[in-house]
Order: structure tokens, then sequence, then C-alpha cells
């Protein structure tokens, strides 16, 4: 039982290695005895088996990075992601929260066997998914990069800054490929952060304001750190987590709870278009 999350001589990649929550995951997973190839657009000083810098809104540096690890893929870590609020371009945010991770999620099943796992980071910003599937299944039933950008280019008035919509899409796609990718033997999960301090919180407080940026962490009372939001991931891509698929996790220190029994006061929230999560 000393590899209870049986990691060990596992073959993983982790984007968004360079910094934050997927940096923190790929430490704890290189911990773990795992082999992890790490992709991001900066170099990272995690000691990885292999570094590859991508820009996820390239589609061909994706497909060049995953022929690169080759051979079978145990478990996928989809870390990398921009803020919103008008940080970023709309269309760089979605390419890289959204679109650029499902089409590297696309180029890794292939290499996964029966047992393979996926996790993406999504965020509590979603939460306005259940009232927009209907937008997201048009989306979600395009095919490959270009599609899905054509998709975005022809519907901005969805995509709005990005940030929102394509956490939604994350959260919708997640469930979607649940019940397909299963027959595979293959899982995929995502999980919900709340606010967490990483070098993105600079942008979020610029973007959406501190006050609201501090309303979505409670009641915890405190941002989470890139260690704690690692911790989770890493198990829902576990052993120990074989038959956990589709699910969209909430690491947020209760702030789901507080909000659905009316513990947290979403009008400290609404100053802004959409709340953001780092």
């Amino acid at each position: 039982m000393n590899d209870v999350l049986g990691y060990s001589g596992k073959r993983v990649i982790v984007s968004g290695c360079f910094s934050g929550m997927g940096e923190a995951t790929a430490k704890l997973l290189v911990s773990l005895g795992a082999e992890v190839h790490g992709f991001d657009f900066e170099q990272s000083s995690v000691p990885l088996a292999s570094f590859t810098k991508i820009d996820l809104r390239d589609p061909s540096t994706i497909e060049v990075a995953v022929a690169g690890v080759g051979g079978k893929v145990d478990a996928l870590f989809n870390c990398a992601g921009l803020p919103g609020g008008g940080g970023f371009p709309p269309m760089d945010t979605m390419k890289v929260n959204f679109l650029g991770t499902r089409h590297l999620t696309d180029q890794v099943v292939p290499l996964m066997g029966a047992k393979g796992a996926i996790v993406s980071i999504a965020s509590t910003g979603g939460l306005g998914w259940s009232r927009r599937i209907p937008i997201h299944m048009q989306l979600l039933a395009t095919q490959g990069f270009q599609a899905g950008l054509e998709w975005c280019e022809a519907n901005l008035e969805h995509v709005a800054e990005g940030y929102a919509f394509s956490k939604e899409a994350v959260i919708v796609w997640t469930q979607l490929m649940g019940a397909r990718l299963i027959k595979k033997g293959i899982r995929i999960n995502c999980s919900l952060p709340s606010p967490t301090q990483t070098p993105m919180m600079a942008t979020f407080h610029a973007t959406s304001g501190k006050e609201v940026v501090d309303a979505a962490a409670e009641p915890l009372g405190r941002y989470t750190t890139a260690e704690e939001q690692a911790g989770p991931l890493v198990l829902i891509n576990s052993a120990l987590a074989g038959v956990v698929n589709g699910v969209v996790l909430p690491v947020d220190g209760g702030f789901m709870g507080g909000l659905a029994t009316g513990q947290v006061d979403i009008t400290k929230m609404m100053n802004a278009p959409r709340k953001q999560d780092a």
C-alpha cells in the first residue's frame, strides 16, 4: 500500500507546469514517482522527464508536443489557463482555456488505454453553465480546433470576455465526454477552484476587483494555495478514484455549499460582469 495512489512509474502529462496549480501538480506527481512530461509556454523548473514549449492558441504546437511524448500516457492534467475580465483578448482566453485544452485532450486520448484518466481545471466562475447547455452543445458539436474557433468567432456575444464562457464549456464538455470516454475505460473530470493565490491573482484583482474575488473566497475566508488545489487533481486522476467520472468537483472551501444555502452573499459579486477565480 505504499503506492496507494498508483502513480509510481506511470507516464503523465501536465499542461501549465510553469507556475501555479500546474507547477504544484507536477511537483506532487514527481514526488509520487510518476514520469512527468510538462507542457507550457514558459520553461518549468520542476525536474520533469521532459519539457516541451507549447502555445495552446496554436494547435500545431500541441500536436508536435504530444507526438514528442509518444508511447502510452496514463493520465493528463489540463492545468493551463488564462484569467478573464479583459486581462487578455477574449479569443486568446477561449483558445487557451477551452479550444486548446480540448485539442490537447483529443491528441492524448489515442495514447491512453483502459484506466486512463483526464482532469481539467474549470472554475466557480463557470457556474452559469447549466443555463446555457444548448449553446455549449453547439460548440461541443464542432470537431477540431479550427471548427471550434470558427464557431466562437461567429458567436462572440456568447464568448463575451472569454473567461466565464470558456470555463462553462470545460464543465459541459467534461460531463459530455465522461459518458463517452468511459466506454474506452478512460475517465474525465474537472475541478472548480475558488480564488487561489497564483501569479494570475494580480490580473483578477485588476480586472474584476479585489472585493469581488474576496467574496468568492467565502466561507473559507482566505485564498487557497496552489498546493491545496493540486492535491484533489492528483487524487481524482489516481487509481483510488477508479470509477469517479464526469464529475465537476468544487475545491472551494465550502463556497458552493454556502452559496446553495444562502450563507454566501452573492450580491457582493455583482459589481463585475462575471465572477472570476484563479
